[in-house]
């Protein structure tokens, strides 16, 4: 009959086995919105019935909270207790480095994988949700000497690149489609940008410094080319913050002039959207700024909480949101951004998360 010594030999090579079965084999993850369950009658949906729906309520990001372990095998069982003693966390299954949710979330942009890809200045990082893989990843490094600081604006460029303005370092960093540092632009033209925006067609970008007032413009290889400013004596701009290329023009939220411009590649004006004032549809403090297959401007306005939609004339169409933590609503929201399905993501700073929004169509 075995000892007692050699049962707690074998259970103890039993566990090294497990435990070494786990840390091996990759978890598996499925990414989730919360409300892939509801019915379209059970979701919050803009302007409400009895007028016809034109926005609907999809979910939220938040970050890890997003994930759950394919077949949901929970912290109860061995394998959450397998993955604990491995390092994973034994709910997520994600490692310690990645077991984040966003705190500040800024800004952000979806590329053509479908990853979407969010600025979060609390964390100092970028999350990277990958919803077809069910995979979640957190980049820190703006530079091989550098990490983030005040990550603000993001626009995909080429080949996949990501461009990041980070506001504190006073540069945009340019990582590769896997998150590693490529390149720093305009280190020595640069004092606080904000926004950034890729034109693919003319192979340059744009970034809206918010300290001077300027949007600056840099080739493929990080050389400026433009200043973009005033072709008079009164200023353009007054703290340009976020922008967006869409439709062969370029949108400036305009933020302390309480309006967004919108201007031909070169920079030459072509229209504004909104304006100062206290009825709906005026504007205090415009953020982010978005525009979609269709044309619609979506402009969030950061004082009153609310994102405002606009038609491609500048016609005001409908809000959406009210001070809150409910669904709908915001609290010092920042960034909007739109993805070729029809769907607007609202960076809800304050709240910590992203508001996930579908068009379903129609004029706004």
């Amino acid at each position: 009959m075995a000892s007692l010594r050699q049962v707690w030999v074998w259970i103890s090579l039993v566990a090294l086995v497990a435990v070494l079965a786990v840390s091996c084999r990759p978890v598996k993850h499925e990414m989730t919105l919360g409300t892939e369950r509801l019915s379209s009658e059970q979701r919050l949906s803009w302007p409400p019935l009895p007028e016809t729906p034109r926005y609907m309520f999809l979910g939220e990001l938040l970050g890890v909270s997003n994930f759950r372990i394919a077949g949901d095998d929970s912290l109860n069982t061995s394998g959450g207790a397998l993955r604990w003693l491995v390092g994973l966390d034994p709910t997520s299954g994600f490692p310690k480095d990645l077991n984040y949710n966003m705190v500040r979330p800024v800004s952000g942009a979806v590329d053509r994988k479908g990853r979407i890809m969010v600025t979060d200045v609390g964390l100092q990082a970028v999350f990277v949700f990958d919803p077809i893989k069910g995979e979640l990843d957190i980049w820190r490094k703006a530079s091989a000497d550098l990490s983030f600081s005040a990550p603000a604006g993001i626009a995909v460029g080429p080949g996949g690149s990501v461009f990041i303005a980070d506001s504190a370092l006073g540069i945009v960093a340019q990582l590769d489609a896997d998150g590693k540092p490529m390149a720093e632009i305009g280190r020595d033209h640069l004092k606080r940008p904000v926004g950034v925006a890729w034109n693919p067609k003319k192979g340059v970008l744009y970034i809206a410094d918010a300290w001077e007032d300027v949007i600056k413009v840099f080739d493929v290889t990080g050389k400026l080319v433009n200043v973009i400013t005033s072709e008079t004596d009164d200023p353009l701009f007054n703290s340009p913050t976020h922008l967006t290329f869409a439709h062969n023009r370029l949108y400036v939220s305009d933020t302390l002039n309480a309006h967004v411009l919108i201007l031909d590649p070169e920079g030459h004006y072509i229209a504004t959207v909104g304006q100062r004032g206290n009825l709906m549809g005026n504007m205090a403090r415009p953020k982010g700024v978005a525009v979609d297959s269709e044309e619609n401007i979506y402009v969030v306005e950061s004082f009153f909480d609310h994102l405002l939609i606009y038609d491609k004339e500048g016609r005001f169409l409908l809000p959406i949101g009210g001070t809150g933590q409910g669904v709908g609503q915001f609290y010092l929201p920042n960034g909007v951004w739109t993805d070729a399905g029809g769907r607007i993501f609202i960076a809800d700073m304050f709240n910590g998360r992203v508001t996930v929004l579908q068009f379903l169509g129609g004029d706004g």
